[in-house]
C-alpha cells in the first residue's frame, strides 16, 4: 500500500513539473512572437516633420498641407508648419527654428528658388532630409528629392489653347520671378509663342502668386491705358486678381484669361464664362506621392530624385468634365 502511494507519489511529481514547464515555455515563446511584432518593447518614437511653404494665402498649398498632415498623423507621427508669406529671409529662419525643434525632416515649397540657399545648407549640416513640393531649388544637390507638376507644359497648354481662339493677340502676362514653378510656366508659354509675330506681349507684372496683388497690378495696366485681350497668370489666383481688375472697370469682354492650377475656385470662373482656362495640377496626389517617397527614404529604401507630375488643360470647352468642388 505504502509502495502505490509512492508511486502516486512521484508521478504527480512528474506530472507537476512538467505543466510548470509546458507554462514557462508558452509564456516565454509567448512574449518572444509578441516583442518580435513589435521591433522593440519600448513605445515607437513619432517622427516630427517640418513644412514650409512659399504662402499659406493660397488653397493650393493649404489642401496640399491638409493632406500632408492627415497622412503623417495618421501614421502616429508630427507635423509642424510654417507661413514665410512670400519672404525667403522669414522663411530661411523658419526652417532654422525648425531643425531647433528637431524635425526629422522637412517638405519644402521654397519662396525663390536660389536663395533659399542657406537653409538648405544647414539642413544638410543637420542631417535632416529635404523633400522639395511642388518646384525646384536651384542648388538640388542639397535634397533627397523633389516632385513638381509639369510646369512648363502648363506655360504650353494655354499658349497653345490661346492660339486655336485667337488668330493674334495682345497678351498680359503676370508672373512671379524668382518662383520657379511660375517662371516654368511663363518660360512655356513665351517658347510656344515664340517666332508668331501676330502674338505679343504687351506688358509683363509681377503678381507674386497672389490675389491681391496681381489685382493691383493689373489696375495699373487698366489705367495705364494699354490695350489688350489677353491675360496669362502664373496660377489661378493671379488670374482671378486680373479677372476681379477688368471685373471692377468694366473691361472684362472680350479678354481670355488663363491661371494655372485648376483651382475649384478658378474652374467656377471657368464655368461661368469668366476665365478661359487654367492648366490643372494634382495637389492631393503630389502630397500623398511625396509622403510615400518621404517614407520610403527615412526607411533607407532608395526614390527618385526628380518626380514630373502631369497636368491637364481645362477649359471652357471641356469643363463639364471635371468636378468643381475638388482637385484633379
Amino acid at each position: 500500500m505504502q509502495e502505490k502511494v509512492g508511486k502516486h507519489k512521484i508521478l504527480y511529481s512528474c506530472v507537476f513539473v512538467l505543466f510548470l514547464f509546458t507554462v514557462v515555455l508558452f509564456y516565454g515563446c509567448g512574449n518572444g512572437r509578441e516583442a518580435e511584432g513589435r521591433g522593440d518593447s519600448s513605445p515607437k518614437e513619432p517622427r516630427k516633420f517640418g513644412a514650409t511653404y512659399m504662402t499659406m494665402n493660397n488653397p493650393y498649398f493649404q489642401d496640399m498641407n491638409a493632406q500632408i498632415e492627415e497622412i503623417v498623423e495618421a501614421n502616429g507621427d508630427i507635423l509642424i508648419y510654417r507661413d514665410p508669406a512670400q519672404d525667403q529671409e522669414k522663411q530661411n529662419e523658419q526652417i532654422m527654428d525648425m531643425l531647433e525643434e528637431d524635425i526629422t525632416a522637412i517638405f519644402l515649397n521654397p519662396v525663390n528658388w536660389e536663395t533659399v540657399r542657406p537653409a538648405l545648407i544647414a539642413c544638410k549640416e543637420a542631417g535632416v532630409p529635404v523633400f522639395v513640393i511642388d518646384t525646384l531649388v536651384y542648388d538640388d544637390e542639397y535634397v533627397a528629392f523633389s516632385i513638381l507638376s509639369d510646369n512648363y507644359d502648363a506655360g504650353v497648354q494655354c499658349a497653345e489653347d490661346m492660339m486655336k481662339k485667337k488668330d493674334s493677340a495682345r497678351i498680359v502676362v503676370i508672373d512671379s520671378p524668382g518662383t520657379k514653378s511660375i517662371d516654368d510656366r511663363v518660360q512655356g508659354f513665351m517658347d510656344t509663342i515664340e517666332g508668331h509675330k501676330e502674338y505679343s506681349i504687351v506688358d509683363v507684372k509681377h503678381g507674386k502668386g497672389e490675389l491681391e496683388v496681381s489685382m493691383d497690378v493689373t489696375e495699373e495696366i487698366i489705367q495705364s491705358g494699354i490695350s489688350f485681350d489677353v491675360v496669362l497668370g502664373g496660377n489661378d489666383p493671379t488670374a482671378l486678381g486680373a479677372l476681379a481688375a477688368l471685373q471692377m472697370n468694366q473691361k472684362q469682354d472680350g479678354i481670355l484669361i488663363y491661371g494655372i492650377d485648376g483651382s475649384p475656385d478658378g474652374k467656377v470662373m471657368i464655368k461661368e464664362g469668366y476665365m478661359e482656362g487654367s492648366s490643372a495640377q494634382r495637389p492631393i496626389s503630389i502630397a500623398n506621392q511625396a509622403l510615400e517617397m518621404a517614407y520610403d527614404y527615412l526607411d533607407g529604401k532608395e526614390v527618385e530624385k526628380l518626380v514630373i507630375v502631369p497636368v491637364t488643360m481645362i477649359t471652357r470647352d471641356n469643363i463639364d468634365q471635371f468636378d468643381l468642388a475638388g482637385w484633379q
